[in-house]
């Protein structure tokens, strides 16, 4: 496995990929792997013939009160795993070298990015969608790979690369969760013994929605409220939000129909986590959570 620390010698190395006609599969990450990240390096493997990671703390997309100087980089142990998934090359870039001095160059995708976590994170979307545009720029791969975790990030990205022709495919792979329903998270890390116990509160609040939908329920209030009344019960829980939009414009909706995406952020002690699923709904059948 190659560890590239630069964007000049990564184009060397993938000019020569390229020209033996190469498929390159690519998992951009922020280090502190977990399953979830090992699911995505899985699926770029079994279809193509190269596996890219990058590993990259982003701070663009962090505000002036989160958690950039402490969010875990356990580095070895992240190399470590990637050599185990036969990972062809990490990409490993410093933020010096990505954000170079007078760096001054975003990109924004309006209408997506200020609703749901933009809301209460303004300027993290900025952050995330120059940094994908950038690595994907640098890695220049055949397919990118996202977590469904992140549905607000992936939309996001999905739209960037269509309004801005980045001749890539994005796959989106569903949410890996521990036994106990808990949505994998670099995050998670953050949680003592009781607050993992907590933190499940944001999947039992989906699966109430889903029940109720399944049950009749239309009304996107009615069921907000009553997820928001479930997750209430737990004193250590703080909701940031709770919300049912279309999965495309991620607007709003008012009754459940088509396809649509209920989606939220709690904040289990200090840490912040989120948590979602898609469904589809009509008169005829209605899908399952993602």
């Amino acid at each position: 496995m190659k560890v590239i620390k630069s964007a000049a010698s990564l184009f060397k190395y993938l000019k020569k990929l390229k020209a033996r006609g190469k498929s390159v599969g690519f998992v951009p990450t922020m280090g502190a792997l977990h399953a979830g990240h090992l699911s995505l390096i899985r699926q770029a493997r079994k279809e193509n013939n190269i596996v890219a990671v990058s590993i990259f703390v982003n701070p663009a997309q962090f505000g002036p009160q989160e958690d950039f100087k402490n969010y875990p980089r356990p580095l070895p142990k992240d190399l470590a795993l990637c050599r185990k998934e036969k990972v062809d090359f990490v990409f490993l870039p410093r933020p010096e070298d990505m954000y170079a001095e007078g760096f001054s160059t975003y990109i924004s995708v309006e209408g997506l990015s200020e609703t749901l976590c933009g809301k209460s994170r303004p300027g993290h979307f900025r952050g995330v969608a120059t940094i994908v545009a950038k690595l994907l720029n640098i890695v220049q791969p055949d397919v990118i790979y996202l977590g469904q975790k992140d549905a607000q990030q992936a939309v996001i990205i999905k739209r960037m690369v269509r309004d801005l022709n980045i001749p890539v495919k994005v796959k989106i792979m569903p949410t890996l969760r521990e036994i106990n329903g808990l949505a994998l998270s670099s995050r998670n890390a953050y949680l003592d013994k009781k607050e993992r116990q907590d933190a499940l509160v944001l999947s039992k609040a989906l699966a109430l929605a889903k029940i109720l939908i399944q049950s009749g329920a239309r009304d996107t209030a009615r069921i907000i409220g009553s997820m928001r009344r479930l997750i209430s019960k737990k004193k250590n829980a703080k909701i940031d939000y709770i919300a049912i939009v279309d999965t495309e414009n991620l607007k709003p909706v008012k009754k459940i129909s088509g396809n649509y995406l209920i989606a939220l952020a709690v904040k289990i002690g200090k840490t912040r986590l989120i948590d979602n699923f898609q469904g589809r709904f009509s008169t005829q059948s209605e899908s399952v959570p993602a």
